[in-house]
């Protein structure tokens, strides 16, 4: 599992930064990239990297604003021309389909393969599989915006194998049986039950994205425990007014939203413009006493999101 920015700035894209969107690597896991909003120039950002938009499985968005969705038409459309013809879904709030349908059908573009959508119309669950959950809560922006809290399931216990070898059990068959947790009985009348040889599960990981917003309850919520938040840091620690105002967070409340948590890292991203070179690394710099695991984090970062340590559960 890995996180790719695309893009970090905020509102505009500049000559450092493109616009929002962020990509959840689940190559390992299933096979497939998730991405988390599509600014403007996200499929050229896509270039740079060794993305295939063929292998794009679902594309979360958080809210409408043109830096935050500008970038989905072109990238449907040029997924068609590489290959892709496995089905998408796009999550997001009501309006996402009117939106790519609207300029899906007045460009006469054509998709060849499936396109789905799901628009959020509650809070709480809105995927579930074998392998992961999605949650979304409503965030505090200009308009309706959601942040997701994304929950990979625990990891069976592999089988104990050296076990197994100290007790002359003979490799085959039944080592599936046992790793299925069968009690199986050997020829020479021993039975073993199989959870006896199955060592501990593997907690999954927790990732949180929000979009845009304030400081809100719901950030807390969606952050518990993550091994990794993302979090937007559009203003300066001391710039509390002007990011209420704007519907915007501080470099500061990020961070206490970080530590209120329990989360292990957190990655600013939406960088205003004003914050250009080293400046940007200051947002960063300026709250560290308050959490931390911090970093600014700039277009086309890539970060491995590891395993919690042998016996560590989230939240410990």
């Amino acid at each position: 599992m890995q996180l790719e920015f695309l893009g970090t700035g905020a509102g505009s894209p500049s000559k450092q930064r493109n616009v929002t969107s962020v990509a959840l690597r689940l190559l390992e896991e299933r096979n497939a990239i998730w991405l988390f909003d599509v600014g403007e120039a996200t499929q050229h950002q896509i270039l740079y990297t060794t993305i295939r938009p063929r292998k794009i499985e679902k594309i979360f968005i958080t809210h409408l604003h043109g830096d935050h969705i500008f970038g989905l038409p072109g990238l449907l459309s040029s997924r068609s021309f590489q290959g892709g013809n496995e089905p998408l879904t796009i999550y997001g709030p009501v309006g996402i389909k009117r939106f790519v349908q609207t300029a899906l059908q007045v460009s006469e573009s054509r998709l060849s393969y499936p396109l789905h959508f799901v628009e959020i119309d509650h809070e709480g669950e809105i995927f579930r599989d074998q392998g992961f959950t999605v949650y979304a809560k409503k965030l505090d922006h200009k308009i309706t915006c959601y942040g997701y809290r994304i929950v990979e399931h625990d990891h069976p216990g592999e089988l104990q194998v050296d076990k197994l070898r100290a007790m002359n059990v003979p490799s085959g068959p039944v080592y599936g049986q046992l790793k299925a947790g069968k009690t199986v009985k050997l020829a020479d009348g021993r039975a073993l039950n199989g959870q006896d040889f199955i060592g501990p599960s593997q907690p999954g990981r927790i990732v949180a994205i929000l979009g845009d917003t304030r400081q809100t309850k719901n950030a807390v919520w969606l952050a518990r425990d993550a091994n990794v938040l993302v979090h937007e840091s559009t203003f300066g620690k001391d710039e509390a007014k002007l990011a209420h105002n704007y519907y915007h967070s501080t470099s500061k409340q990020a961070a206490e939203v970080a530590k209120k948590a329990g989360a292990k890292r957190l990655f600013l991203t939406h960088i205003s413009a004003r914050y250009a070179g080293k400046a940007a690394y200051q947002l960063a710099y300026q709250v560290r006493n308050y959490f931390p695991a911090t970093r600014v984090v700039n277009d086309l970062d890539v970060f491995d999101i590891p395993f919690n340590k042998q016996g560590e559960r989230n939240g410990e």
